[in-house]
């Protein structure tokens, strides 16, 4: 879909379309569609980040909170979205090595356990060892500057599904 055809979206359907380009999170879509029209994909990825970047600390906190473990129970479970099951299985997590289950589960616990919000991580721009490194490396940030990185991968993670929805004229819905 053209950025015209966004614009002309009634409200019902915009929500629709990109209610999970933040993860598990439609409220950031029916705000951003108000801003209508976008002038392009990035006028349309500014408001989003825009949004993000408006909210009181514990919103940024809820929008990390939205975000599932990585290879955690709900891959296991198949509960992901359809949209994080993609980008979990382009990272080959849905493919580890059980001593790499192990570790990433036990991370996962101690990042959750330290900051209150799980590990949040671009994976369709990283392959498992990358996002193992990363996970062992960030939890030993500090909570405020984790926080401001884990919002900044969410904004990753936005931009490339849109990416995908716009550019790509995908009919598929988020």
């Amino acid at each position: 879909m053209d950025i015209d055809a966004v614009n002309a979206l009634p409200y019902e359907d915009f929500v629709d379309v990109f209610g999970n380009v933040v993860e598990k999170c439609p409220i950031v879509a029916a705000a951003v569609w108000s801003t209508r029209p976008f002038a392009s994909l990035n006028a349309l990825e500014a408001a989003v980040s825009e949004f993000i970047d408006a909210l009181p600390e514990s919103g940024k906190e809820g929008i990390l909170r939205c975000h599932p473990d990585l290879a955690g129970r709900d891959l296991q479970r198949g509960t992901l979205t359809r949209e994080s099951r993609g980008e979990q299985a382009q990272a080959g997590l849905d493919a580890l090595e059980p001593a790499e289950m192990s570790r990433m589960a036990r991370l996962n616990g101690e990042y959750k356990e330290r900051f209150g919000f799980p590990f949040v991580i671009c994976a369709r721009m990283c392959d498992k060892a990358n996002i193992l490194q990363q996970l062992s490396e960030r939890c030993r940030n500090e909570r405020a500057a984790e926080r401001a990185r884990g919002v900044e991968e969410v904004k990753k993670i936005g931009r490339l599904r849109l990416q995908g929805l716009v550019l790509t004229g995908s009919p598929n819905k988020l």
